[in-house]
């Protein structure tokens, strides 16, 4: 087979795995614009006659999208930033100081990403009653979210650090730098790709946390919108192109963000922080 051939099989197939990872997004618009009656048509269509775009219009104003949106967009931007300051520190020290007490630290985080949102939510809801947390629960919500995403950001940003040379640091420590300018004026802008990349991965997870959010805020006026979708989930729930619109607009912020920095994202996890 020749390489011109093969590069087009491996496009095809590239193509084919695209469109069948992208088509339940299409779905979702496609039913969100559908009648009540046309999304139980036997044979479905893939693009209705009559495109109900007002629905958009009426879930949005509804359902109060706008408010459930800049709920998320707080958590997980509290989130992002809370473990971004703190990650970013521990992920240093543990790739420039080996020893044994750091590798153990190293595997209690490993231990930390392996427990699940659910099994975690119970101990947490009750040690933030106790420290009187949930009186602000997002918050509550944004402390939660940030200890169960500091494992992958330490990590990520860890292999980031381990790839920047430590005989620049030295450099800079010869040249008058004490450790901790060394770190923030050599060391960070070199790894600034690697750590951007986690921080946009632990956006995107926060974004669309439920399990905290809807044991910790009880208040309509603050809940995400992952807790607003799961409202109109019921035992006779037919609603389903109203669900769609609030789906769509949920997941398009989330998609733009990814379409806009997909090269920096890709660039992150291939090349690491240097060129």
């Amino acid at each position: 087979m020749s390489e011109t051939l093969r590069n087009r099989l491996f496009l095809a197939i590239a193509l084919l795995l695209a469109a069948l990872y992208l088509f339940p997004l299409y779905w979702m618009v496609v039913t969100s614009l559908k009648t009540g009656s046309a999304m139980f048509a036997t044979p479905p269509s893939f693009w209705p006659s009559e495109p109900q775009w007002q629905t958009y219009a009426y879930v949005w104003e509804s359902r109060a999208v706008g408010r459930y949106l800049w709920n998320s967009l707080v958590i997980a931007l509290g989130a992002v930033v809370l473990v971004t300051a703190l990650g970013t520190g521990c992920a240093y020290v543990l790739a420039r100081y080996r020893n044994v007490w750091i590798d153990i630290g190293l595997f209690l985080i490993l231990m930390l990403q392996v427990l699940p949102a659910s099994l975690m939510v119970t101990p947490i809801f009750v040690g933030f009653s106790q420290f009187g947390l949930l009186a602000t629960p997002r918050l509550a919500v944004i402390l939660a979210i940030a200890a169960k995403a500091m494992p992958f950001f330490v990590v990520l940003v860890r292999s980031t650090f381990m790839s920047v040379p430590a005989e620049l640091e030295e450099a800079g420590l010869v040249d008058g730098n004490s450790r901790v300018g060394a770190f923030l004026f050599i060391v960070l802008p070199l790894a600034r790709n690697g750590i951007l990349v986690s921080a946009i991965l632990i956006f995107m997870q926060a974004f669309g946390e439920f399990v905290y959010s809807k044991s910790m805020i009880q208040a309509a006026e603050l809940q995400p919108a992952s807790v607003g979708l799961n409202s109109f989930m019921g035992p006779n729930t037919n609603e389903w192109n109203n669900i769609m619109a609030f789906a769509a607009m949920y997941v398009g912020p989330i998609l733009a963000l990814f379409v806009l920095l997909q090269r920096r994202i890709v660039s992150g996890l291939t090349s690491g922080a240097l060129k």
